[in-house]
C-alpha cells in the first residue's frame, strides 16, 4: 500500500504488509498484512504503528555507541556464561545512557497523539500502549527470534513511551538476544529492532491467550490448539499460570460443525492486571473464585478463535503461532470483542522431517517423583540440578536435568545444554515449552512442586513419551528408540488397523501408516478422564441427600465436586470428557474408521471407579458375568448406557466426526444384539443414518456357532481373541493357576476364528481381528492373511513391524496390496 506520510521512522499498520519485514520487522509486518486483508474477514486488530528499523540504525548512529558496543562484543563467549551476562549487560546500559534524536523524539510522540485522538483521547496523554519489540530478522523458516527481546504493556503517556520504546531497544541485546544470534550464524548488528506501540486490549478485565494452529507436540495439522488464562496475556507467555487448553478439529470445523474436542481446565490462581501502585504498569491478583470454578472462554468463542486461526493459517499458507485478547471494558467496540494482538509463523515443526518416524519407549518404570504436562515426545536424562535464581545459572552443566520453578528467557543459554526441563510453573504455550521443543530438549511443565521432590545431583529421568501427561522418575531408566523412514514400509491388502485407549496419543499414533482403529477402548476414557461411576454423576443430587448421615458417601461427594468443578450439570460432564476422549482418537484418525467399542467394565472393575461400590453387585466371577451387551438393557444401567450414546451421538453429530462406528461387546446371543441395537436408536445411534455401522464383538463361542444369525444384525465382526481363547477352552485368563493352557494358537481357537471369517466373507460382512494375538504372534497374523481377514488391529509399537511381516506373507501367497 502507498505510504500515506514520508516520515521514514514512523509507519501506520495501514501502510505496511508481510513484505516489509526489513523495515518494520516480523511482528509489525504480520500485524500490518492482517489490519489491511483480514478485517474483511471479520478478524480485529487493535490498530497502532511502527517504529522503523531505520528509526533504530539513526538512533545508533546520532548517539555514536555502535563502535562502543563491538568493541564490548570483541571476544564474546557465549559459553562462558558470566562472559555472555557481563558483556550484555554493558551492552544494554551504553544503550540506554544514549539519547535519542530529537527529531526522532518529536515523530514518536507525535504518532502516539494521533493514536490517542483515534479513542477520543487527543491531548490527555494518558493512552494505554503495549510497546513490543519486532526483529528484522524474527520468524525467518530457519530461526525463530520470537520472544529474545522485550515486551512493555500499559504504558501511558508520551514521557513513558519513549522510556519503553529506549528500554525495547536496549533489549536487543538480552543475554538470550546475544546467545541466539550467536547460535544461529547472525551477526550481533546483522538484526535491528523495529518497536511496535499498539492500543492494549483491556484483558485486564477479562482474558487472553495464544493460539497454535497445530498441535505443538506432535505436529499434527488439523487441530487449532487454544490457551486461555485470566487478565492479560504475558502470565500464558511468561508461564507464570497453567492455562484452559481448548482443541478444536479444523476439518469439520470448516463444514460448519462445533468441532471442539478438548477442553482442559488450568490452575488459573493468579491474573495480571494494571496497576497504579509506585512505577510498576502491571501486577498480578488473585483470581475470584468463581472464576476458578469455571473454563476461561465460552464455546462460541472457541470456535470463533479457532475459525480466526483458519483464516490466518490460510491467508500466510503456513502453521502459525497466534495471540489473541478480550476487551472486557469493550474500548474498542463497546460490545467487549476478541481481538489478535499478534501472529508469526510457527518455527518448530513446520520445518520437521517428516521421513522418518521416531517412537521413544520407556524398557522400564521407577518410583515417579512428579507429573506435568509433557512437551515434545522424547524421553531425557541425567543428574538434576535445581536452579532458583538466575544468579545461579553459571553453576548449571551441559547435559544436566534443569529442575526450576519458572523458566526466565535469559535462561536460554543454559537450556540449549540441558538434557530435559522441569519446571513447577507453565502452560504448552509458554516461554519454557516452546524453547523447549525448538531445542529438541524433553521438558515437562507445570508440576508444581518439583523443587520440592527433587534434589540437585538426583539422578532422574524425564518422560515426555507417554502421552499429555509427563513424568519425572528416579533413576536413569533404559529407554528404547525406534527410527523408520517412512518411505520403506510397504502396502497392504490387508487393513492395518490399531488399538487405541490413550486420547492425549492419538494425534502422534495416526501419524503411524494405518487404515484407522479397530479398537477404540472407552473403558481408559472412562477411567483416567472421568474416574466416576455413571450412575453416581446421574445420582449426585441424592447422594447429596445421603451424604448428611454417611461419611463414607459425604467422601464421595466431596471428591466429585473437585473432579467436576467446571460442571453444575453432573450428568453433562460424564457426555463431554467421554465424547472428548473418544472424538480426540477419531481426529487423530480421520478420516479412517474408528470403531469405538461400548463399554466393557466388568462389575468389580465398576466398583474400582468413584461411587461404584454404590451401584455395584458382586460377582464370583465378573470375567463372565453383569458385562457387555447385558448390561446395557438392564434398567439398573440404562440410564448409564444413555450417557454413553448421547456421548457418542455428539462425536458424530456435534463435531462432525463420522468416521467414529460403534461396536458391542459380550453380546451373547442375538436377541440380544437386537435389544442393543434398538436401545441405541431410542438414545439417538440410528444404525445407518448418516452412514452408523454397528459392529459386534466375535468374542464368544456362540458368537460363531450363530454367525449367520448375527450378521443379519450387526455390519461387521471384530474377533476379540483374549476371550474367545478362554472361552473355547473353558479356563479363566485372569488365574495364574491354568495360564499355561492359554495360548490364542491352540487349534479350536484357530478353527472358530476361521469359521467365522468364512461365514463373514459369505455374508459380505467386515471381519477384522483387534485382539493381543497378532501383536504377540507374528505367525498368527500370518494364519489370519491366509484366512483372508479384511483387518489385523495392532497396538501401536507393533504396526510397522508387523506391516512389513503381513506384506511378506502377502507377496508369497501372490495378493496385490492395491484394494
Amino acid at each position: 500500500m502507498p505510504r500515506e506520510n514520508d516520515n521514514k521512522y514512523i509507519l501506520w499498520f495501514n501502510e505496511i504488509g508481510i513484505e516489509d519485514v526489513p523495515l518494520v520487522g516480523g511482528k509489525n509486518a504480520s500485524l500490518g498484512e492482517m489490519y489491511q486483508n483480514l478485517e474483511s474477514k471479520g478478524i480485529k486488530v487493535p490498530n497502532g504503528f511502527a517504529i522503523t528499523a531505520e528509526a533504530y540504525r539513526y538512533f545508533l548512529e546520532y548517539s555514536e555507541i555502535g563502535d562502543e558496543i563491538e568493541k564490548i562484543l570483541e571476544d564474546l563467549d557465549t559459553s562462558d556464561l558470566d562472559n555472555l551476562m557481563r558483556k550484555g549487560r554493558n551492552v544494554r546500559e551504553v544503550i540506554k545512557d544514549a539519547v535519542f534524536p530529537p527529531d526522532l523524539t518529536e515523530a514518536i510522540c507525535k504518532a502516539y497523539d494521533q493514536l490517542a485522538a483515534e479513542f477520543g483521547q487527543q491531548g490527555l496523554d494518558n493512552l494505554d500502549v503495549a510497546i513490543r519489540s519486532s526483529g528484522t530478522a524474527e520468524d525467518l523458516p530457519d530461526a525463530s527470534f520470537a520472544g529474545q527481546q522485550d515486551t512493555f504493556l500499559n504504558i501511558q503517556g508520551e514521557r513513558s513511551v519513549l522510556g519503553a520504546c529506549h528500554r525495547c531497544f536496549s533489549s536487543l541485546f538480552t543475554n538470550r538476544a546475544i546467545s541466539y544470534r550467536h547460535d544461529k550464524g547472525f551477526g550481533q548488528f546483522d538484526v535491528a529492532l523495529s518497536i511496535a506501540v499498539q492500543k492494549m486490549v483491556r484483558s485486564d478485565h477479562a482474558y487472553s491467550g495464544v493460539i497454535f494452529s497445530i498441535d505443538t507436540e506432535t505436529g499434527f495439522k488439523d487441530v487449532v490448539f487454544i490457551t486461555a488464562a485470566y487478565g492479560l496475556g504475558e502470565n500464558v507467555v511468561q508461564g507464570a499460570v497453567n492455562p484452559d487448553e481448548y482443541y478444536v478439529f479444523k476439518p469439520t470445523l470448516r463444514m460448519g460443525k462445533r468441532a471442539i474436542i478438548g477442553h482442559k481446565v488450568g490452575d488459573r490462581d493468579i491474573k495480571m492486571v494494571y496497576s497504579v501502585e509506585d512505577n510498576a504498569t502491571v501486577r498480578n491478583v488473585a483470581t475470584t473464585l468463581e472464576e476458578r470454578h469455571r473454563y476461561v472462554l465460552e464455546d462460541d468463542e472457541i470456535l470463533k478463535l479457532a475459525q480466526w486461526s483458519c483464516i490466518i493459517e490460510d491467508h500466510y499458507g503456513k502453521p502459525m503461532d497466534i495471540e489473541w485478547a478480550k476487551d472486557g471494558d469493550g474500548v474498542h467496540t463497546g460490545t467487549g470483542e476478541l481481538f489478535i494482538v499478534q501472529a508469526r509463523p510457527e518455527t518448530i515443526h513446520s520445518r520437521k522431517d517428516t521421513s522418518t518416524y521416531e517412537n521413544y519407549k520407556l524398557l522400564e518404570k521407577g518410583k515417579v517423583l512428579t507429573t506435568g504436562s509433557a512437551v515434545g515426545t522424547k524421553v531425557g536424562q541425567g543428574l538434576a540440578n535445581v536452579i532458583l535464581s538466575a544468579r545461579d545459572i553459571q553453576n548449571f552443566r551441559p547435559d544436566q536435568v534443569l529442575v526450576t520453578n519458572m523458566t526466565d528467557p535469559d535462561w536460554e543459554p543454559i537450556m540449549k545444554i540441558a538434557s530435559a526441563i522441569v519446571a513447577n510453573k507453565g502452560g504448552r504455550t509458554c516461554h519454557a515449552a516452546i524453547v523447549s521443543r525448538e531445542l529438541g530438549v524433553p521438558c515437562v511443565i507445570g508440576t508444581g512442586n518439583a523443587d520440592e521432590m527433587i534434589k540437585t545431583f538426583q539422578e532422574i529421568t524425564v518422560s515426555c513419551c507417554e502421552g499429555e501427561t509427563g513424568y519425572v522418575y528416579e533413576g536413569l531408566l533404559k529407554v528404547e528408540v525406534d527410527r523408520v523412514d517412512v518411505k520403506d514400509i510397504p502396502k497392504t491388502r490387508t487393513s492395518i488397523m490399531m488399538n487405541v485407549g490413550m486420547p492425549e496419543k492419538a494425534f502422534a499414533q495416526g501419524m503411524i501408516p494405518n487404515e484407522g482403529v479397530g479398537l477404540a477402548r472407552q473403558e481408559f476414557i472412562i477411567n483416567s478422564h472421568i474416574g466416576i461411576h455413571p450412575l453416581a454423576l446421574l445420582e449426585y443430587d441424592k447422594l447429596k441427600e445421603k451424604a448428611r448421615e454417611d461419611q463414607k458417601v459425604a467422601g464421595v461427594v466431596y471428591k466429585i465436586d473437585q473432579l467436576t468443578a467446571v460442571y453444575s450439570d453432573k450428568r453433562q460432564f460424564f457426555i463431554d470428557k467421554l465424547a472428548e476422549g473418544v472424538g480426540r482418537i477419531a481426529a487423530g484418525f480421520y478420516p479412517n474408521d474408528v470403531i469405538v467399542r461400548l463399554s466393557d467394565f466388568k462389575t468389580n472393575e465398576y466398583k474400582n471407579l468413584l461411587g461404584g461400590y454404590l451401584y455395584e453387585p458382586t460377582e464370583n466371577n465378573p470375567m463372565i458375568g453383569w458385562r457387555g451387551a447385558s448390561r446395557y438393557y438392564d434398567k439398573t444401567f440404562m440410564p448409564a448406557f444413555e450417557l454413553e450414546c448421547i456421548a457418542l451421538h455428539k462425536v458424530r453429530n456435534e463435531m462432525g466426526l463420522t468416521n467414529v462406528k460403534v461396536m458391542v461387546p459380550f453380546c451373547r446371543t442375538p436377541e440380544e444384539g437386537k435389544k442393543v441395537i434398538d436401545l441405541m436408536g431410542r438414545f439417538g445411534l440410528v444404525q445407518g443414518e448418516d452412514g452408523l455401522e454397528v459392529y459386534v464383538m466375535c468374542e464368544i463361542p456362540s458368537n460363531v456357532i450363530c454367525a449367520d444369525q448375527f450378521a443379519d444384525i450387526f455390519d461387521g465382526f471384530s474377533i476379540g481373541s483374549n476371550d474367545l481363547t478362554q472361552l473355547a477352552l473353558g479356563l479363566d485368563r485372569d488365574s495364574a493357576l491354568v495360564s499355561h493352557i492359554y495360548d490364542e494358537r491352540n487349534d479350536a481357537v484357530k478353527r472358530l476364528m476361521a469359521q467365522v471369517i468364512e461365514v463373514a466373507k459369505k455374508r459380505g460382512k467386515k471381519i477384522g481381528i483387534c485382539g493381543q494375538a497378532p501383536s504377540d504372534f507374528p505367525d498368527f497374523a500370518d494364519f489370519l492373511v491366509e484366512c483372508g481377514i479384511d483387518s489385523i488391529s495392532l497396538i501401536p509399537d507393533t504396526v510397522i513391524k508387523t506391516r512389513i511381516a503381513i506384506a511378506k506373507k502377502e507377496k508369497e501367497l501372490g495378493i496385490s496390496p492395491e484394494k
